[in-house]
């Protein structure tokens, strides 16, 4: 049995149509994507005179409550987990509202990852979930960026690495992006 024009021009339609989206991802439309992965380390001190998370505003359901409070946090994000030897790129920051009645920890975060050292000096990225557990890896969403992040969009994955001391804990952080560059951001 041969096959129908209808049939051939469904099968070229259908073969064809990735084309224009292979061809942007490509680079060669108007805009250049580029996926990126990033592999750095969170160390997170949360009690003692150098802590760098505490809870700003406490639940007011009381003292062992913690529906309703509202937590900080401006974290070291280094390249390795061991603060000793490894090089400081920039700041974890960001808040925290715990929004869980009957899921602990069931936390709201907005996280901003500052770089201040490196070819990302001056560069940020915005986060945005849910911490549901502190014992499984946490998922947010990249939801965007400035500067060699501009329009970035992706996921991060952190997973508990260590904890160096009894007051801190050390964190690996994943972050999958996509980059978006226009033709109009490159340098002349």
């Amino acid at each position: 049995m041969t096959p129908s024009l209808p049939s051939l021009l469904l099968l070229l339609l259908l073969a064809l149509w990735p084309a224009p989206y292979l061809a942007a991802r490509a680079g060669t439309g108007a805009s250049d994507h580029g996926f990126t992965h990033i592999h750095l380390y969170m160390h997170e001190t949360f009690a003692g005179p150098n802590a760098t998370t505490l809870t700003a505003v406490p639940s007011p359901l009381g003292a062992d409550a913690t529906f309703g409070a509202i937590g900080v946090l401006d974290d070291e994000l280094r390249d390795g987990p061991d603060a000793r030897n490894s090089s400081l790129v920039g700041r974890y920051q960001g808040l925290f509202l715990n929004a869980g009645l009957v899921s602990p920890p069931g936390a709201q975060s907005a996280i901003n990852l500052v770089f201040t050292a490196g070819e990302r000096r001056g560069s940020t990225l915005a986060m945005l979930g849910p911490v549901l557990s502190f014992t499984s890896a946490i998922e947010r969403a990249v939801v965007g960026g400035t500067g060699a992040f501009r329009m970035a969009r992706g996921y991060c994955v952190m997973t508990r690495a260590g904890s160096p001391t009894p007051e801190s804990l050390v964190y690996e952080v994943d972050l999958f992006l996509d980059m978006y560059h226009s033709k109009s951001d490159q340098w002349v």
